[in-house]
């Protein structure tokens, strides 16, 4: 074993050596000891975005958290090292945060896809304890064999647990269970030093409080233990129409006032035939919904709320009448609501059948010049109008998602920028502006640079004006990072300090980058 260790910290000087020198010879698959390390690949130097490429010199395979510890305990002790380190999940990344130029990539869906569950009894708490590898889509499918399924999700599913993690984690269930990581119980991590930490918010607190929502620069989650809750059999899935955005909006803000009777909330605008109609790809209803659009010069734009109720049919509750009920209290466009029963799996896995549409259509590997904002409740009507000034409705190819979330849902001691509340609203709202770009569709390189600087500009004013803060954040220099944090920055930059303070950890996000004297305020 020692002999072992002897070998592979050699194989890993060299290693070092390797990506310091401008001569870079990693060509081949090499053995590093017990690591599994090869030479870069697409995937690592890609993302969803597709907007940048920055190739790693190599890939680690990992096949347990100890061989990640092993490569940042060697790099966090060796005074040669320059080299970085980024965790890539499934790859959903836009702005190439979890690519790292000229250094590693770790390539997290190669960790066993280790599930295990705990089913508590009458008034115990169900658990699930994960590999930070696994994704969504994995569990959901393991724990419904049990009658079990986490309390909340994102959208898509095929994201991994320790990726999700890492940022945030948001659906329609945030506002009645707080995002993903407020219903974590326990993580492993591997702090830029190597060193594997169970955390807790009762052990090493400061660790798992920075590392969930911390953009992965303090650690890497390579196990979480996931709160479970009952599974319903089936959803009431419904979807009502609007042509005002302040009566959208206020029935969006209804329907959090109801989680004893909603399960879920989210909504979208309608801006042309195309994003009505890609919407509903997934919504097994027919929808007889055919609105004037306007003309380019005055188009008219609509609104859709969307949400759901559980159905646990052993309950014998009559989701007919509550939805009925709910329904009663909203004021939407007269006979603009819908609605269908589906399996609670086929709704949590919605997202997937746009993506096979999408992917039929040639339109899923494109640029996604994505933007997300986290609106005070206050601004939300200032943003719609800071959004309608900066795309053309009549081209736009995308959706854009607006739903409200719940402060007193968010754990303030994670690492998450919220934006500043001055009145104290409860609600604020998440944007998401999720367009798609296609170079074959005539978006050139320089179309989709407009684009982004269309968001960024979006982002910027909304940031000055209303306070929003951006979610999944970009920013280009430090000191937008700066501004992003802003009062939180310091306990930012203390944590960096202390779990990662040669500045290996995320270099794709671009919070701190590294100069010749590595570790933040020497």
């Amino acid at each position: 074993m020692e002999i072992a260790m002897v070998c592979t910290r050699v194989s890993l000087l060299i290693l070092i050596l390797s990506l310091c020198s401008p001569y870079k010879f990693i060509q081949s698959p090499m053995d590093f000891g017990p690591l599994n390390l090869l030479p870069t690949t697409t995937t690592a130097s890609s993302d969803f975005g597709r907007i940048l490429f920055q190739s790693p010199s190599a890939v680690l395979k990992p096949q347990s958290s100890r061989d990640i510890s092993l490569l940042l305990g060697f790099l966090s002790g060796s005074s040669l090292s320059k080299v970085t380190v980024a965790a890539r999940g499934a790859g959903h990344s836009i702005h190439g945060q979890a690519q790292a130029l000229d250094g590693i990539v770790v390539e997290m869906c190669s960790l066993p896809s280790e599930i295990e569950f705990y089913k508590g009894g009458e008034g115990e708490i169900s658990y699930a304890d994960v590999s930070g590898g696994v994704m969504w889509i994995e569990l959901l499918e393991q724990s419904l064999k049990l009658g079990l399924a986490p309390r909340s999700w994102t959208d898509y599913l095929y994201l991994t647990v320790g990726g999700t993690l890492s940022n945030a984690g948001i659906s329609g269930q945030t506002f009645k269970h707080g995002p993903q990581i407020s219903n974590v119980l326990q993580l492993e991590v591997i702090t830029g030093r190597g060193e594997i930490v169970a955390c807790s918010p009762s052990k090493d607190a400061d660790l798992f409080n920075a590392v969930l929502g911390g953009l992965g620069q303090f650690g890497i989650i390579t196990r979480a233990r996931i709160l479970l809750q009952e599974a319903p059999q089936k959803v009431k899935w419904v979807r009502a129409f609007y042509d005002d955005f302040g009566t959208f909006t206020k029935d969006q803000e209804l329907l959090v006032s109801m989680p004893d009777l909603v399960d879920y909330v989210e909504g979208f605008i309608v801006l042309n035939e195309q994003s009505l109609h890609s919407s509903s790809v997934a919504f097994p209803a027919n929808v007889d919904f055919s609105p004037d659009f306007g003309t380019k010069s005055s188009p008219k734009i609509y609104y859709c709320i969307e949400f759901a109720v559980h159905d646990y049919q052993h309950k014998n509750t009559n989701v007919e009448q509550v939805v009925e009920v709910i329904s009663r209290q909203m004021s939407h466009m007269v006979s603009q609501l819908y609605s269908v029963e589906v399996s609670y799996f086929d709704f949590l896995n919605r997202v997937r059948m746009e993506e096979m549409s999408l992917r039929s259509l040639g339109m899923w590997e494109v640029h996604h010049p994505w933007l997300n904002m986290f609106v005070p409740k206050a601004g939300i009507s200032s943003f719609r109008d800071l959004l309608m000034d900066n795309i053309s409705p009549d081209n736009f190819d995308g959706l854009i998602l607006i739903y409200p979330l719940l402060r007193d849902k968010w754990d303030t001691n994670t690492s998450v920028v919220l934006p500043n509340s001055g009145s104290m609203d409860r609600v604020m709202y998440v944007v998401g502006i999720l367009r798609s770009a296609n170079p074959d569709d005539g978006c050139s390189h320089h179309c989709l640079q407009e684009l982004l600087r269309r968001h960024r500009h979006i982002a910027d004013t909304a940031g000055a004006r209303i306070g929003a803060k951006q979610y999944l954040a970009h920013h280009p220099t430090p000191s937008g990072w700066h501004q992003h944090f802003g009062r939180r920055w310091e306990q930012f930059a203390e944590r960096k300090t202390r779990f990662d303070p040669l500045l290996i950890l995320g270099p794709g996000q671009g919070i701190f980058p590294r100069s010749n004297n590595a570790a933040y305020g020497s």
